[in-house]
């Protein structure tokens, strides 16, 4: 009897699995699962440790669920990526493994890692599967078949694709054999942090039923509703898309099922652009690789002089800068592991054009800690912000953190759910407490602002100048 082997990597599910599916297409064949940690590799990439103990329980959710369908999950533990091929090449030797099966994985290090394996396990047939997306990168191209630059012909592309066929959602697997019984418990020797399960769940069927819950109710709201982070109006599937507990084409097909305009630009079409900016991201990491590497893809924003300043840095991670929305936001991210998406652009904007602190050391932090760290998804976001990347911002489009604030959060309420030392400042001066403070003769347990807005913008404005004129 043929073995099929299934390797696990950035896919936790067992439903609409096109690898999964395809192993166990044949009736005849002994089906194995295989995960491999590399706690070194993920050390490398700055993996958060809210995110490690994510991955740690969707993983033994992973387990069990093949276990219900008779096919065995295979863990192991290495150190990086070149000592998983040769751990899979001892696995398919020992197991007499004549296909294996796996989803692609579209970042740099992880494309190499697949090439080396193809060709350590020559006698064995690998089959790679664009799984993670709703359309194969290379297949929404411009008319000289090049990889778009700009977000809205891509976007506008992609519903045209769409349009004319949906890519399909595979079922999970039948059962294949008895249910596997006495499961070990998996862990990995890498730092985790616990994860709030009543914001991401837990496992596949909450995820699943998180998914037909916002799509019923709150994606009709999206448009209306995502700007303003006192409001719980988003989705916050973010953190299952990036372990692949969830499919970009299930997040599609639901998304259709409940509110069937979304394509044509009714309601749910704002949280179907989201998931094609999702899709744009990752189809551009796989045709400019050096986005990977930490350069810009506006070549020119290598120039910006950029301060070093480890005061202002700490300052910004911590939440201490003086500029509420920006604090309040940053607090958020280090407490839960996750921040609202324009709270994103907000902070990201103030350590890049307020601060002049390198966008690439922003996207670093964001990345140890976020349970939805993407590096495709997360390197895009900061590039647009800082205006060296595709579609990016204008380079002279700065935010001004306190009228942010005063528009997405005019009341101060998601301020002061995070800063409590500002509980008694009144509505009217959350945004701007040490102006009031002063007046009023009170002392806030709340620091200065850092910098002066209006002086930073300048000095911003002059060394992207001087950067684009290098």
């Amino acid at each position: 009897m043929p073995s099929h082997l299934v390797w696990f990597r950035a896919d936790l599910r067992v439903h609409d699995n096109t690898a999964l599916a395809a192993a166990c297409r044949s009736q005849h064949a002994r089906v194995l699962a295989l995960f491999i940690a590399t706690p070194e590799q993920w050390q490398q990439h700055d993996m958060a440790p809210r995110q490690a103990a994510f991955l740690r329980s969707h993983l033994n959710d992973l387990q069990r669920s093949l276990a219900e369908k008779g096919i065995p999950l295979i863990y192991d533990e290495v150190s990086d990526f070149t000592s998983q091929v040769n751990k899979v090449r001892q696995i398919c030797e020992q197991h007499g493994v004549s296909h294996l099966f796996y989803n692609y994985q579209y970042e740099f290090n992880e494309r190499q890692r697949d090439r080396q394996l193809e060709q350590a396990l020559e006698p064995v047939v690998c089959q790679g599967f664009d799984d993670s997306v709703m359309l194969a990168p290379g297949t929404v191209m411009t008319g000289n078949h090049e990889m778009y630059k700009v977000f809205t012909p891509f976007k506008n592309a992609v519903i045209k694709r769409l349009k004319e066929v949906l890519p399909e959602c595979v079922a999970a697997p039948a059962v294949r054999g008895e249910v596997l019984t006495d499961l070990p418990e998996l862990t990995f020797h890498y730092p985790q942090q616990a994860f709030d399960e009543t914001l991401f769940p837990a496992n596949e069927k909450a995820a699943i039923a998180h998914l037909r819950q916002f799509c019923k109710q709150a994606a009709a709201d999206y448009e209306s509703l995502r700007d303003f982070p006192a409001i719980d109006g988003t989705s916050r599937l973010s953190a299952c898309l990036t372990l692949g507990v969830l499919s970009p084409r299930q997040c599609l097909h639901r998304l259709l099922a409940e509110q069937p305009r979304a394509l044509d630009g009714g309601a749910g079409a704002v949280w179907l652009n989201e998931l094609i900016w999702r899709e744009f991201y990752r189809h551009l990491i796989t045709y400019h690789p050096d986005l990977c590497k930490h350069r810009p893809f506006i070549r020119w924003t290598d120039n910006v002089k950029w301060q070093s300043n480890d005061v202002h840095l700490e300052a910004w991670q911590t939440g201490q800068t003086g500029f509420p929305v920006v604090d309040a936001a940053m607090r958020q991210l280090n407490d839960t592991g996750w921040m609202h998406n324009r709270l994103r652009m907000i902070t990201a904007s103030f350590l890049v054009k307020d601060l002049l602190i390198d966008w690439r050391a922003g996207e670093r932090y964001f990345i140890s800690q976020l349970i939805d760290g993407d590096l495709a998804a997360n390197n895009g976001g900061w590039q647009w912000v800082a205006s060296t990347g595709n579609d990016a911002a204008p380079w002279f489009r700065i935010f001004n953190p306190t009228t942010q604030g005063e528009k997405f959060d005019a009341d101060g309420v998601f301020i002061r759910r995070w800063l409590p030392e500002l509980m008694d400042v009144p509505t009217k001066a959350i945004h701007d407490p040490w102006t009031w403070a002063d007046k009023q003769g009170v002392t806030l347990d709340y620091p200065r602002p850092i910098v002066d807005h209006k002086q930073a913008r300048v000095a911003t404005l002059a060394a992207y100048e001087a950067a684009r004129n290098a």
